[in-house]
């Protein structure tokens, strides 16, 4: 089915808007929620709970981009429940050595005024996601929003998990020094 007759079940209220986002997306919710917990039980949780929050967020909203709007979602909740399961044990698996990449260059938030400055960091990294070219661009999303290990991701693009290492380390050195430039503060 197609994502504008997907999106107008939400909107007519019909139940079979989440069996049939099931059937499009599920795999791919799956699989992303998957890299970040790699526990089945724990994925399938995030996943019905994407569901339920994209119930709730459609109407009023409607996504211009279904996959993005899910993928958003599911991200967002696995990291979530990831941070609440493993926050006494800081240090291990894949989704902490993301995050830990990570850190260095974004500043996290708790606060409203956080809050704000998060978004603000997030308009900036697109801009500088801007900057890249497609393939840097297409390694950066693949690792940092959909949580994609180095190997799978150099299988994936046909090239060496070197490459994708030192493209890596490069690419957030060079986002440090946007932000930077741009008045985010690290």
């Amino acid at each position: 089915m197609e994502d504008d007759k997907i999106i107008a079940l939400y909107w007519e209220r019909k139940e079979e808007a989440i069996s049939e986002t099931d059937r499009k997306y599920g795999s791919y919710c799956r699989s992303i929620s998957f890299r970040i917990l790699n526990d089945k039980e724990d994925s399938e949780e995030c996943v019905n709970d994407t569901w339920l929050h994209t119930w709730n967020a459609i109407p009023p909203g409607k996504p211009e981009f279904l996959a993005g709007f899910l993928g958003k979602i599911v991200r967002n909740l696995s990291i979530s429940k990831y941070r609440a399961g493993h926050a006494q044990k800081r240090g291990s698996g894949e989704t902490q050595a993301l995050l830990d990449e990570l850190e260095e260059c974004i500043p996290s938030g708790k606060s409203v005024e956080d809050e704000i400055e998060g978004r603000e960091t997030a308009a900036a990294i697109n801009r500088f996601l801007e900057t890249l070219d497609a393939e840097s661009r297409k390694i950066f999303v693949r690792r940092y929003f959909w949580a994609e290990p180095v190997k799978e991701l150099a299988g994936n693009l046909n090239i060496s998990e070197g490459k994708v290492k030192s493209q890596l380390f490069r690419m957030r050195a060079k986002l440090k020094m946007h932000l930077e430039k741009e008045g985010i503060t690290l």
